[in-house]
């Protein structure tokens, strides 16, 4: 919620600038996310001028160049392209060296020609209200020229964006958000602006029956009529507080109501009453399938759920969300109904959702208002309407539901001196405790352990326990700087990583290590994602974990592979000019299945430039550090490039599959517009679960080991996992590694043959081993490799 501290000044004005009343909040638990600036700077510069002629352009049709009185007896020259501007006008007038809100400084220019010495403004230009097409006039209360515009109109102003919890929705208004700084900081603050109401609370007729069928939906339904209504534009100080808040200023009648809620918290909404069929309103339930046209020209489709506002013609609004457009407040309308209600929260927030539609009211119902709010609402919003459109109020107030505040239940709740010290572990006295809660609006009174608190209603949903009190009292009497910071007694505990965990973090170490960067990316992922990697329809990947309430339609699947989002970053890297950088994500992965609950694994993925070497060498050196034995075999996958992908296989008798390596395909580079690039990933928890956590040791200094290298000729479609198998099998004993470390394909061999380059280690336990005692091995290896591969020793 945004808040202008020049409006909020108004009800509370604490000696601090912003950004310390900000810190103050925040220390007392009102979230400040930022403070921004809204509006022009350099204030000297900004004054109120007297128009004292308006001639036309020698050389500009659409241009006048007017002589202004800007004060002090200085006469200033400026070009002005409003068409509005004439003799005689008090306007606003930036002089050179003003700062305008987009940060241009004004100076001393020509147009077409002539001098000019600063700028007659717009409201737009001053950022108080949507309006370019004319100058900003001033009414003539007293003003002389020379005047500062800043105490004319709130032309500059610092914004609080506050970050407002669920539990508190009082704090959804300026008043609120005043009464949190006046208990935070001790300044005054002013009497609520509903105190005073023009209006009656008499339930006399006012020409509009109100009916109230869904009872459990609207606690409260308060209603008010206004006649000869003259629609028109806000005075500026009203559009320039909307706008300082966010909202964008529409006539004087739905300004009313936005500044309203943003002022009280209650929303707000204008009837057309003589667009109000029957003359009767009726809050129901809707129809399924029913169907309702919104202020924003969208027709949503209800169902039983969804509580409706309707009259003789069908719905008129959908309640607590958004009115529609058949009784909407327009140029020619001069009658009124402005109506104030109160909404079960869960089925506004559930209606919300359903059908797509937040606005700021129902961003405020959901959370759940006090129904005496609307009474408070309409004595607002009756003062502005008498004052702003020159209405005529009809006698009476129609109020369903409620009879006053007196009509709802108000909590007491003891809160105990001895349980404020046991919870806080430090001394406040009774008459400390009283003064903070008292700040907040709640009423004490003396007993002899304590207190007696009255909660008042717009905390009534919050506080309903002497913790909640308890709680009220230590934000305030100061958390970080009065409380003491104490630590709980474990006697001994500590605590540790489990072994797998500790093994996950070495994976992730060993890539850290090798100057990859770690990821965090969403568990969510669009629909659409299966299609771009190319997964077939059977595939078990598409068996999605879906999101009933999506945050959106691109966050509807749980994902089921790392791969998307890996893609995503190296694409937001590269579309930078950063290039696609070598990243890993370690994360869960989520499959369905026909168990109750979903499958769902730790996962590990990679992402390199370059090849299915690059992307195994990152694999292997993982694997090294977890001790675990692993292989590879020839295996495709959709979003890989075919034969340059395999299947990670770890153990042996049998070997289990745990993950996958290659080349992503190019198709599937193109979709997230990237060149060249390899990836892996892994069921981490199958890994982990196959290391081994103690290092076994072995001899390898007493005898040492003999190696000897040999080129094999097969058919280039052989695999050299494949041939790596036959060579360990009949090696035996003896061989203790053997490696590839070198293809080759070229002139020296037939063509569709591969040379594969072995080292082979040998290593005996008991004796050094020598050429003699090897050579029969290194014979049975080539003998095995001729008869399962048609292999060849190549000289």
């Amino acid at each position: 919620m945004r808040v202008p501290v020049e409006w909020l000044r108004e009800y509370c004005a604490p000696d601090l600038p912003a950004a310390e009343l900000a810190t103050r909040l925040a220390m007392t638990g009102t979230e400040v996310d930022r403070v921004e600036h809204h509006g022009v700077r350099e204030l000297d510069h900004f004054v109120v001028g007297h128009v004292l002629s308006a001639e036309q352009h020698p050389d500009a049709d659409r241009l006048k160049v007017c002589v202004v009185d800007v004060g002090g007896g200085e006469q200033a020259q400026i070009v002005c392209g409003a068409p509005n501007v004439a003799a005689g006008q008090l306007v606003a007038v930036g002089r050179p060296g003003a700062v305008m809100p987009d940060g241009t400084k004004l100076g001393r220019a020509k147009l077409r020609g002539v001098a000019s010495a600063g700028m007659i403004l717009a409201e737009d230009e001053l950022a108080i209200g949507p309006d370019h097409s004319e100058t900003l006039v001033l009414s003539d209360d007293g003003l002389q020229p020379g005047d500062p515009l800043a105490a004319v109109l709130p032309i500059s102003t610092d914004v609080l964006e506050l970050e407002i919890t669920p539990n508190r929705p009082d704090c959804l208004g300026v008043y609120g958000v005043a009464r949190e700084a006046h208990a935070a900081t001790g300044a005054r603050l002013r009497a609520a602006p509903w105190e005073d109401d023009p209006g009656s609370l008499d339930r006399d007729d006012i020409g509009v029956e109100i009916a109230v069928e869904a009872t459990d939906l609207c606690p409260r339904f308060t209603a008010r009529a206004f006649h000869d209504v003259r629609i028109g534009p806000s005075p500026p100080w009203l559009k320039a507080r909307l706008m300082a808040a966010g909202q964008r200023p529409i006539n004087n009648v739905v300004d009313i109501t936005n500044y309203v809620m943003l002022l009280s918290g209650q929303p707000m909404h204008a009837f057309d009453l003589d667009r109000i069929e029957g003359r009767r309103l009726v809050v129901r339930r809707a129809a399924d399938g029913e169907q309702v046209v919104t202020l924003d020209e969208q027709t949503r489709i209800a169902d039983a759920d969804v509580c409706l506002i309707a009259d003789a013609a069908g719905p008129t609004s959908i309640a607590g969300v958004m009115g529609g457009n058949r009784s909407e407040v327009q140029d020619d309308t001069t009658s009124v109904l402005m109506e104030a209600a109160s909404w079960d929260a869960p089925n506004i927030h559930s209606t919300s959702l359903k059908l797509g539609l937040r606005s700021e009211a129902s961003g405020r119902f959901e959370k759940g208002l006090a129904p005496e709010q609307a009474l408070d609402g309409q004595a607002l919003a009756t003062k502005l309407m008498l004052e702003l459109t020159g209405a005529r109020l009809v006698p009476g107030t129609v109020d369903v539901g409620g009879a006053g505040a007196d009509s709802y239940a108000r909590s007491v709740i003891r809160l105990r001196d001895a349980q404020v010290v046991g919870l806080l572990g430090v001394a406040i006295t009774r008459s400390q405790s009283a003064l903070h809660l008292q700040r907040l609006g709640f009423e004490t009174a003396e007993r002899p352990d304590g207190l007696d608190v009255n909660v008042p209603s717009w905390r009534r949903n919050d506080v309903t326990r002497e913790a909640d009190l308890v709680e009220e009292v230590a934000r305030l009497h100061g958390v970080n700087d009065q409380l003491p910071a104490t630590l709980p007694r474990r006697r001994g505990a500590i605590g540790v990583l489990a072994p797998a965990q500790r093994l996950r973090r070495r994976a992730e170490d060993v890539l850290v290590g090798r100057g990859l960067r770690e990821i965090v990316g969403w568990s969510f992922e669009s629909p659409t994602r299966d299609d771009r990697l190319r997964l077939a329809a059977d595939d078990p990947r598409r068996a999605h974990v879906v999101i009933e309430n999506p945050m959106s339609e691109d966050a509807a699947n749980m994902r089921s592979t790392l791969l998307g989002s890996l893609l995503d970053v190296a694409r937001h890297n590269a579309a930078r000019g950063q290039g696609v950088p070598a990243i890993f994500e370690s994360g869960r992965v989520y499959l369905a299945g026909s168990a109750t609950l979903p499958h769902e694994h730790h996962a590990l993925g990679v992402l390199v430039p370059g090849d299915i070497f690059a992307a195994k060498g990152y694999l292997e050196a993982l694997l090294r550090a977890l001790r675990v034995t692993s292989s590879f075999a020839a295996a495709s996958q959709p979003f890989l490039h075919p034969g340059r992908s395999a299947a990670v296989r770890i153990g042996s008798r049998p070997a289990q599959a745990v993950g996958w390596v290659g080349d992503v395909h190019p198709l599937v580079t193109r979709e997230w517009d990237l060149e060249a690039i390899a990836a892996f990933e892994i069921d981490l928890d199958a890994v982990v679960a196959a290391a081994r956590v103690v290092p076994e040791y072995e001899d390898l200094t007493s005898f040492p080991e003999l190696r000897e290298d040999i080129a094999i000729v097969v058919d280039e479609t052989v695999p050299a996992a494949a041939v790596l198998d036959a060579v360990r099998a009949a090696g035996g004993r003896l061989l203790a590694r053997a490696e590839v470390f070198d293809v080759y394909r070229g002139e020296q061999i037939a063509t569709g043959r591969t040379s594969l380059a072995i080292a082979l280690t040998f290593r005996a336990r008991e004796r050094t081993l020598t050429d003699e005692d090897v050579a029969p091995v290194r014979a049975k290896i080539v003998e095995r490799l001729r008869e399962q591969f048609g292999g060849e020793l190549r000289g």
